[in-house]
């Protein structure tokens, strides 16, 4: 009777979890081509630097927004060909997740879907400034944030 008891209970935190997307939409776009029109006249020799962050918050009762951030800077020799962000947002509701699984759903889960919405405005901008298309590659943000939690362990294990 006990194991039916706990079991039944177990089954229903499960039910309890829940996880939808509200709503995906573009916070920022910037995009900067300083060496225009010049730039287009020069041999296109590419070299992409790309910055990624994420960063969460809490809003009313189980809501929460999600930000990624991406920024690329383009270079061609020394020139700066152009510098693009894209801010893409979201708003998830989520609840019934211990700690650990609600730090993974906001910091992994969560710009995994927003990545190919950011990845398609970043292109779109690009293409707009009539430079080559830039489709960046998939991001495994699962092993980015495992080696986020790793350097923060570290960190708290240094400061002790």
């Amino acid at each position: 009777m006990t194991e039916q008891a706990n079991s039944g209970a177990a089954a229903n935190e499960q039910q309890g979890a829940q996880f939808s997307l509200q709503r995906i939409y573009v916070r920022d776009l910037s995009f900067e081509a300083p060496k225009s029109p010049e730039i287009f006249r020069q041999e296109w020799n590419p070299a992409v630097s790309l910055d990624l962050n994420t960063k969460q918050k809490p809003l009313e009762s189980d809501f929460y927004e999600v930000v990624l951030t991406l920024s690329v800077t383009v270079k061609t020799g020394e020139e700066v060909a152009f510098i693009a962000e894209v801010q893409q947002a979201g708003i998830f509701l989520i609840k019934g997740l211990d700690a650990d699984a609600m730090s993974h759903t906001l910091g992994a889960f969560c710009p995994n879907i927003l990545f190919p919405y950011a990845r398609e405005a970043l292109d779109n901008l690009v293409t707009r400034g009539s430079f080559p298309a830039l489709m960046l590659a998939p991001v495994n943000f699962d092993a980015l944030y495992a080696q986020e939690m790793a350097r923060m362990q570290q960190a708290g294990q240094a400061q002790h």
